[in-house]
């Protein structure tokens, strides 16, 4: 029996593109490659998405985790972002490159991908799927179920492997295609296909081009930024305040070595993570925008605890709360 190997996020379309070859009697096996990029709008991850569709398809699942690999490439990608921080075509060729070493390494003969003709406007033109082909020298071995009618002919297509007449011709960004076959395959639960990656994401696009300005950015320091809000102090400097109680925890969890923390003595209130340089100056504007956010806000004067990291003497500053004005000067 043919192998193929599929690149599965979970979503809709990945999901359709194995069904549609699962019935054509090729083997098929899945997988995942999991960045500190990847998410859904649901706030599921993408790695449990992926590991729920695989086990409604029965097939296996591999995921990796490309977390590293895959920041170097957003920080300098060939072909260009999208409207955010996207790097769709490069991160395309990635993905597919890495799913071909696999492919190689099972023994499988292609590669699956629910890519849809024009659904996405930067990776899935004409033109970008052929630059993805190229450069991720896979010259035919892509298939694209969903739309393979409206495509040149691939080698499982040549090669009879699969029947080219039971693949599809969707293209274009409705979903409703996609839907009415779920319907017919019973296929009821799934993602929204808004979600998948935070780079599109214009907040949280916003922030990583200010780290990438600032620093060399490692995976610890993009992992802070799905938390909450965000302050620079100076260029060498940046604030990270905690919006809830999990989010202090988590604060704490990646907070590294040579961070500072702070937190309000007497009130409920935030945790505080300040990276970079900071001097007499930094410390107390971290004390102030701390203050501010706790629930003594409306006091003249608080207490603010304030220690660095991996532990050293528990200090403290007794200081007003910072105004709003400045406040919002300091927001990234």
């Amino acid at each position: 029996m043919t192998k193929a190997v599929s690149l599965l996020s979970g979503g809709l379309d990945s999901t359709l593109a194995v069904k549609l070859i699962l019935g054509q009697k090729v083997e098929v096996e899945a997988v995942n490659f999991v960045t500190i990029f990847s998410t859904f709008t649901s706030g599921s991850s993408c790695r449990l998405e992926a590991k729920r569709a695989s086990e409604n398809l029965g097939i296996p699942l591999k995921v990796f985790n490309a977390s590293q690999e895959y920041l170097e490439l957003v920080k300098h990608p060939r072909y260009g972002y999208g409207k955010n921080i996207n790097p769709c075509i490069d991160c395309r060729i990635f993905m597919l490159k890495k799913a071909g070493e696999y492919m190689r390494k099972v023994g499988a003969s292609f590669l699956i991908t629910g890519e849809v003709l024009g659904e996405r406007p930067m990776s899935q033109r004409r033109d970008a799927l052929r630059i993805i082909e190229r450069d991720s020298k896979l010259g035919g071995l892509i298939l694209r179920p969903l739309s393979a009618k409206l495509l040149e002919p691939t080698i499982p297509e040549k090669e009879g492997w699969v029947d080219r007449e039971r693949l599809l011709a969707i293209k274009g960004r409705s979903r409703k295609p996609q839907m009415e076959l779920a319907a017919q395959f019973g296929l009821t639960e799934y993602p929204s296909p808004a979600g998948g990656c935070l780079l599109t994401d214009q907040g949280f696009a916003s922030r990583l081009k200010d780290l990438f300005k600032h620093s060399e950015a490692k995976v610890n320091d993009v992992q802070l930024l799905k938390l909450g809000r965000h302050f620079r102090l100076s260029p060498q400097t940046k604030l990270i305040v905690g919006r809830n109680e999990g989010e202090n925890a988590e604060l704490l969890t990646f907070a590294r070595p040579g961070d500072f923390c702070f937190r309000v003595a007497q009130f409920p209130g935030p945790i505080t993570i300040a990276r970079g340089e900071l001097n007499s100056e930094g410390i107390s504007k971290a004390c102030a925008l701390t203050a501010h956010y706790s629930k003594g806000k409306g006091e003249e004067i608080i207490k603010v605890d304030y220690w660095r990291l991996p532990g050293t003497e528990l200090q403290s500053s007794v200081i007003s709360p910072m105004p709003e004005e400045e406040l919002q000067r300091l927001r990234i």
